[in-house]
């Protein structure tokens, strides 16, 4: 958890504890007010003591209960403030893959640059249909939460049609390895790098390959999505994050620029793609 993230989980429960202590009908116990909301005591103290995330629920609850109902809207503000930041993917996809895929269908919706990189698999904005039902599928047994790989598959393929929109430009970067995992049949992995193949003529599209040959200056580490240079969106095994401060964001950019420099293009990144679709023998 980040240093940001928890102080800001540490300012919200500095904020329920003033609101408890400040209670028009007297001064509240943390235990009356546990016995007043009906939950247990020491869920009160991990809420102020920042060792646990309030849901939009529990702010309710606590607004309400210590007498102060007006506080509600700052309080979800300021719960909404850091976790558009760390998104956790145990809410995010506690009603299925769909909301979020729509959630990045809007993100993309408003951006017009996009610059990417992946290192173990293909971009969403690339799979077919076959592959990202498997990767769903993947990640709903990791995560645990339920199956909607269709509507989910159906939001990215819509996902796609950005693709072919003339305003918009994907500068892409992919390691080999995301050509050769087999997170799919082998069948369905020949059919998606075909897919790759043709994306390298989009003109929207601009598609490299870091070849397990090249020299690389740093290593290739998590992905991340770009936004109009000004967001980045990464993916960590417990959540999203969310970045938009400019500091962060120019590291990001830096750490795309430096793998840039280690990806083949065009009739190079062909010879890459092709020799991976050759050794799966399908």
């Amino acid at each position: 958890m980040t240093t940001d993230y928890q102080q800001a989980r540490e300012a919200l429960g500095v904020r329920l504890r003033e609101l408890r202590l400040s209670a028009p009908d007297g001064r509240l116990t943390g235990s009356a007010l546990a016995r007043r909301l009906g939950w247990p005591q020491p869920k009160v103290s991990k809420l102020e003591n920042g060792r646990q995330t309030a849901t939009p629920d529990d702010l309710r609850a606590w607004a309400d209960g210590t007498g102060h109902p007006d506080t509600y809207d700052e309080l979800l503000a300021r719960l909404r403030g850091f976790e558009s930041h760390i998104r956790s993917w145990r809410r995010q996809l506690a009603s299925g893959h769909k909301p979020v895929q729509d959630t990045h269908l809007s993100a993309h919706t408003d951006a017009s640059v996009f610059r990417g990189w992946e290192s173990s698999m293909v971009f969403g904005i690339l799979q077919t249909p076959d592959y990202a039902r498997s990767i769903f599928t993947r990640y709903a047994e990791l995560q645990q939460s339920p199956r909607d790989t269709e509507d989910a598959v159906r939001s990215r393929m819509k996902r796609q049609e950005a693709l072919y929109d003339p305003t918009k430009r994907f500068h892409l970067i992919l390691w080999e390895a995301a050509l050769r995992a087999l997170v799919c049949p082998p069948s369905v992995l020949a059919a998606q790098l075909d897919r790759l193949s043709g994306a390298v003529g989009l003109d929207t599209v601009e598609l490299g390959i870091i070849p397990f040959s090249s020299s690389l200056k740093i290593p290739p580490a998590t992905a991340f999505w770009i936004y109009d240079d000004s967001r980045v969106i990464v993916e960590t095994w417990h959540s999203e994050l969310w970045v938009e401060d400019d500091a962060s964001v120019n590291t990001y950019l830096r750490t795309w620029n430096t793998l840039r420099e280690s990806a083949v293009y065009g009739s190079d990144a062909h010879q890459v793609i092709a020799a991976a679709r050759s050794d799966l023998n399908v």
